[in-house]
């Protein structure tokens, strides 16, 4: 692991450059204490780089979560029984480890999960509008019939816009230029500049209230930095709302630790291939740890991933090297953190949310037809209007739906021939799988053959016919003689005419 360190430490770096404002915005986003983001990257750098299979994936605090936390905070009650719905979360993720669970991202349908990913990106935005301005009047900016300029921050307008200005000329147009706007990202130079705009502007007109600033603990030994920690409350342990909660977590952060681990793979310039149910056994020690000590849930990151892999990472130490850096800063320079104003990570998580609920991604589900655009749509406005589960739910129910119906529509194939007029030939040919999905289709198709027909059932390319559709096909050969109906089946086993028991010669 030793022999790529000449890459992976400059690589970890950067991507701690990444994931510092990450973790503190992340932490915003989910409505939990900004300290809870960095235990979170910490453990995710730290003891799932250690445990995970992958050699260039980097895990931590995840946007796509950030909907679930909020609400499950907001829910229970109590942050500390939240924290026991990221154990449980944990727990179950090693037992889809275990249980080799790691192609259960395959059983979703992409209009889903695209939908999934939108969804958490539009709520993303709307929650950090209040942030970005400052905003005095309470959580929620939209809430407000009146008053809402009075209450408005003039310095942290300013400065979240800026910032936002800034990320955005450094992604597009100077990192274009040097290599050092690249290692060096414009998250990280937003922050900086969100410091100093906080300290130039401490006693004037614009400057900050300190309720908009991030608030991490300032220890003073090694002791009151353990003290600050977190713990959950197992009393609540059989809470109804805790148990779901847990489940949630775990599938969601299964699924988009699993959307990661093949994004990643596909980048990856030595294209290896990381070990699916390694992964979520890792993500599942490593959420336990997180919810036991205060920390957010984790998965694994495309963002931060990704910086890795251009940074020139080439194995796990990059991703436990910026865990390690991560904690550095937590325990060395906790002041400095608490001059970060929330306007300048509400700028980073508005570009986060952006990226997410891209308009071009609307535009393409879209242009793939109504069987994509529906599930998706309905999965966003149930996520957005609801909340994730539901959304998520309501989405696979829909893409379930549209499934049966083109199963139901696509079973057989029909050909009636009237060349010959000594008899009249029909040939019906069953598809590839035919299940009790197809079992109507199939019945109403026998069934209005006329009398006297000459019936061909090629079933030569059905690699599985339900039991129901067995049934059916010897239930018919009875009614067939009274009709003056001649059967003439072909499998793979040879050709058969007029036979009574079906399921003997499929």
């Amino acid at each position: 692991m030793f022999k790529n360190i000449k890459n992976d430490f400059p690589a970890s770096i950067v991507v701690f450059f990444v994931a510092l404002p990450l973790c503190l915005g992340i932490a915003l986003a989910s409505g939990a204490p900004p300290f809870a983001g960095m235990i979170a990257g910490i453990i995710g750098g730290i003891v799932v780089g250690a445990l995970s299979g992958s050699q260039i994936g980097v895990s931590g605090p995840a946007a796509g979560l950030a909907a679930i936390v909020m609400t499950a905070i907001s829910t229970l009650g109590s942050y500390e029984y939240f924290l026991i719905a990221v154990v449980l979360g944990g727990l179950i993720q090693i037992i889809f480890g275990l249980l080799r669970l790691g192609v259960i991202g395959y059983y979703f349908p992409s209009s889903v999960i695209k939908g999934m990913l939108v969804g958490i990106g539009i709520i993303i935005i709307l929650k950090q509008i209040p942030h970005f301005f400052g905003y005095q009047g309470g959580d929620d900016i939209t809430s407000a019939s009146n008053g809402i300029l009075d209450n408005i921050s003039l310095g942290a307008t300013i400065i979240g816009a800026t910032s936002l200005l800034l990320m955005l000329f450094w992604s597009n147009v100077l990192a274009k230029k040097a290599k050092i706007f690249t290692l060096i990202q414009g998250p990280f130079a937003a922050v900086v500049l969100g410091i100093i705009f906080y300290i130039l502007t401490k006693d004037t007109t614009l400057g900050i209230a300190s309720n908009h600033l991030v608030k991490v603990p300032i220890p003073d030994s090694l002791d009151s930095f353990l003290l600050q920690l977190k713990f959950p409350d197992f009393s609540a342990i059989t809470n109804k709302t805790v148990i779901v909660t847990g489940f949630t977590i775990a599938l969601v952060a299964s699924l988009e630790t699993l959307l990661c681990v093949e994004a990643t793979d596909k980048i990856d310039p030595l294209k290896r291939i990381t070990p699916t149910n390694r992964e979520l056994f890792a993500q599942g020690i490593g959420n336990m740890v997180s919810g036991l000590i205060g920390g957010l849930p984790i998965t694994q990151v495309i963002v931060r991933s990704s910086a890795n892999i251009q940074s020139g990472g080439k194995s796990k130490l990059s991703a436990i090297i910026h865990g390690f850096l991560l904690l550095i800063s937590v325990v060395l320079i906790p002041n400095i953190l608490n001059k970060i104003p929330f306007a300048v990570l509400a700028s980073i998580l508005l570009i986060v949310g952006y990226k997410l609920a891209n308009p071009a991604t609307f535009k393409k589900m879209f242009s793939l037809g109504w069987k994509q655009w529906l599930p998706f749509s309905v999965t966003v406005i149930g996520i957005v209007f609801v909340d994730l589960l539901y959304g998520i739910a309501l989405g696979l129910i829909v893409g379930i739906a549209i499934v049966l119906i083109k199963s139901y529509q696509n079973s057989h194939s029909l050909n009636q021939d009237n060349k010959n007029n000594d008899k009249n030939t029909v040939k019906i040919t069953l598809a590839e799988q035919v299940t009790f999905f197809n079992k109507s289709a199939i019945l109403k198709e026998l069934e209005n053959l006329p009398k006297n027909t000459y019936l061909e059932l090629d079933v030569t390319k059905t690699t599985y016919l339900d039991n129901d559709i067995i049934e059916i096909l010897e239930d018919f050969a009875i009614k067939a003689k009274e009709r003056q109906i001649n059967i003439k089946f072909m499998s793979s086993k040879g050709v058969y005419e007029n036979p009574k028991q079906f399921s003997d010669i499929f």
